[in-house]
């Protein structure tokens, strides 16, 4: 959650110190994207070899993009510190659902792979007040960095060793189209609030405090889309989708009011994140 979305938090801090234009702010954002995906590509050969090594080759990347950021001197080794620590987060979610898939069974395993994609809000809210710390950003990404190394250490001691399950039977593309055009959509609807939502609020007026309110409730409200696994277990995949799409959709358009207001601020922010988490394990689910 750190390495791909704490960017977002960031902005204004990130525009004073290299000088970026709204659009320089927007390629960025866009080049975390982009080494999400790229790490995404990578990772289905990662996870079938070792669905453990995936995990740890994810937390290596993110760790040496948060630390390169950390110390870029210039916009270049910055940019391309982003790509790499978006390429753990990309690598890391096949790896995680496979570590799901050799260790859970039975009815569980739905539930399991909704909460585990929910450690992405929750790493938000650990992180959401960090902009209000004193002193430079650099020392609050280089604590960010260090912690990514203990949890690497940790997680290359404690996750198991499984053996990878054999791949389903391929069933066509047209079973996956939709999959694909969900989870692009997505991105496009999610992009700009990652990476605006925090300059929207000084736009605003709101003030730093607001922000970084606003930012931890996408984190905190976003653990409560953990529960699209039981959800869709009762209700279905369909009926859950279009309602949380409905809310997620509310929480965007909440933010593009002319007046908001700091209720309106939290409350959209808390849409996003639950809609965001709950819509990313529902295309997991999909994909299984």
């Amino acid at each position: 959650g750190v390495a791909r979305y704490a960017y977002g938090l960031f902005v204004p801090r990130f525009t004073e110190t290299f000088g970026l234009t709204p659009a320089a702010v927007g390629v960025l954002g866009g080049l975390s994207t982009a080494g999400y995906v790229l790490g995404l590509l990578a990772a289905p050969a990662l996870s079938a070899r070792s669905a453990r090594g995936a995990t740890i080759a994810a937390a290596v990347s993110a760790t040496v993009g948060l630390l390169l950021m950390a110390l870029a001197p210039g916009v270049v080794v910055f940019g391309a510190a982003i790509v790499v620590a978006g390429a753990g987060a990309g690598i890391a979610t096949p790896g995680v659902a496979q570590l799901v898939v050799e260790t859970v069974g039975g009815l569980a395993r739905t539930r399991a792979q909704a909460w585990a994609n929910t450690g992405t809000g929750a790493g938000l809210a650990l992180t959401a007040f960090t902009p209000l710390l004193p002193g430079d950003w650099r020392a609050v990404w280089l604590g960010f960095g260090l912690v990514a190394v203990v949890v690497t250490a940790a997680a290359a001691w404690s996750l198991p060793r499984g053996v990878p399950e054999a791949a389903p039977a391929q069933r066509g593309h047209d079973r996956v189209l939709p999959l694909l055009a969900v989870a692009g959509l997505l991105g496009l609807v999610s992009a700009p609030y990652w990476t605006f939502s925090t300059a929207r609020l000084d736009e605003l007026g709101a003030g730093p405090v607001v922000g970084t309110v606003a930012w931890c409730a996408i984190g905190v409200v976003g653990v409560v889309g953990g529960a699209v696994g039981r959800a869709a277990q009762r209700y279905g995949l369909r009926t859950v989708g279009l309602v949380v799409w409905t809310l997620f959709s509310a929480g965007i358009a909440l933010l593009a009011l002319p007046e908001p207001g700091l209720a309106g601020a939290v409350v959209s922010a808390g849409l996003f994140g639950a809609g965001y988490i709950g819509l990313t394990g529902l295309c997991i689910l999909w994909a299984a």
